[in-house]
């Protein structure tokens, strides 16, 4: 399988150029700045050390300086995930890449220096139009993550194979705790939220590889669920035969923009997320029509600060470019607003379990780095390897550190 494309700016192709690019120079004392803000320590090939730490704090180990700068400087957005991925950065030998990255996920409004701040319609690039959530377009965004390998996903997810956020139980040590029994938790908890039992008529939007699906017909509903996803479906299929559950769950390959009927319960699991902005009043007027009188939608969503989500939600980002592209997290308070404006509904129930999430994706980085030989064994090199531990570790340190969030949100009519 073809490798991310890293970007290799000008200086790093020539290198007979290096004496006349001076943006490197300035990034690196930009950010020895930034790193003496942070309780980390920074380690130079040359053994010069860097940053706030004591003896005791995470190591950042630059490898090669002039070309983590470089890339830095070409895009501040983007050029530190690359960076990683080439090789021109690492945690050091003892320190974990997810406990380096939660301080500076922590701080992340406040290291940046105000001056800077000013260029960041010059430096930030625009998310590229051909990843529009339309039809199309969300069928290929979709297809781009989720349609790489079943055998990827099976190496580092529970035997469930749910791919969002556990829920813990937070009376038991979590060492005690099992993923696949937390993961159940968190569906059960959302099955109960959307009221769903006996008679149930209920929409999945997003099935995954059809654990919730799976779970709701036991309970005795009736599941329709779609996906865009041709390698989930296929699985979740055969998941469903072997369950003996065929009569009760139809699958689909299908947007949400093309369902019809009636449900009295509909639910989404972390969905909302690959909607894109521009289709939330589409999204959300959608499961309106779709929900029968007295009905309910239940939700799972990772959500940011809306201060945030407002600075940053028109620029292309790292995540976006190798992971989830059309992606962008929303906040509680452009969802409230989205439902407010454009359908009938309400949100009455909201409860937050980010640190769970932290830890499903500790869990998760993990067990993707102990089954690496299955990964590779799939055609995937030692870019993807690196892109993949990058953005479980980045995205365990946003919840770790608070910078986002995760919720499961009941709506209802007023």
């Amino acid at each position: 399988m073809s490798s991310p494309t890293i970007a290799q700016p000008l200086c790093l192709r020539h290198p007979v150029l290096r004496p006349l690019c001076v943006r490197a120079r300035i990034t690196r004392l930009i950010v020895d700045r930034i790193l003496d803000q942070v309780p980390v320590r920074a380690v130079y090939p040359d053994g010069t050390v860097r940053g706030g730490g004591g003896p005791d704090a995470p190591v950042l180990r630059i490898v090669r300086p002039d070309s983590l700068f470089e890339r830095l400087a070409h895009n501040p957005k983007i050029g530190l995930g690359e960076a990683y991925m080439a090789g021109d950065w690492a945690a050091a030998d003892g320190t974990d890449l997810g406990d380096l990255l939660t301080p500076f996920a922590a701080r992340v409004a406040q290291l940046v220096p105000p001056y800077l701040l000013r260029f960041r319609r010059v430096v930030d690039r625009r998310v590229p139009r051909l990843r529009r959530n339309t039809p199309a377009g969300a069928r290929e965004n979709i297809s781009a993550h989720y349609d790489l390998s079943n055998a990827l996903f099976a190496a580092f997810l529970d035997p469930g194979l749910t791919y969002s956020s556990a829920l813990f139980d937070h009376d038991v040590p979590l060492a005690a705790q099992d993923l696949e029994d937390a993961q159940s938790r968190k569906v059960e908890r959302i099955l109960d939220l959307a009221d769903v039992g006996l008679g149930t008529r209920v929409l999945e939007v997003g099935i995954g590889w059809g654990t919730l699906a799976i779970a709701a017909a036991r309970r005795g509903a009736q599941v329709t669920g779609i996906t865009l996803s041709t390698e989930q479906l296929q699985l979740a299929q055969k998941r469903v035969a072997d369950a003996g559950l065929v009569d009760r769950i139809d699958l689909r390959l299908q947007d949400y923009r093309g369902v019809t009927g009636t449900y009295d319960a509909v639910v989404s699991v972390e969905m909302i997320e690959a909607v894109g902005e521009e289709y939330w009043p589409e999204y959300f007027r959608t499961l309106d029509q779709l929900l029968a009188p007295g009905g309910r939608v239940a939700l799972q969503a990772i959500l940011m600060d809306h201060d945030r989500m407002l600075a940053t939600r028109n620029s292309y980002s790292w995540i976006q470019k190798y992971i989830f592209p059309g992606g962008l997290i929303p906040s509680r308070a452009a969802i409230d607003e989205t439902v407010k404006r454009h359908t009938t509904l309400t949100v009455d129930d909201d409860h937050r379990f980010g640190a769970d999430y932290a830890e499903t994706l500790r869990r998760w980085r993990q067990r993707f780095v102990a089954n690496w030989h299955v990964v590779r064994a799939e055609g995937f090199d030692e870019s993807f390897r690196r892109a993949w531990e990058y953005y479980l570790a980045y995205s365990e340190a946003g919840f770790a550190s608070g910078y986002l969030d995760v919720t499961q949100l009941r709506l209802t009519r007023r």
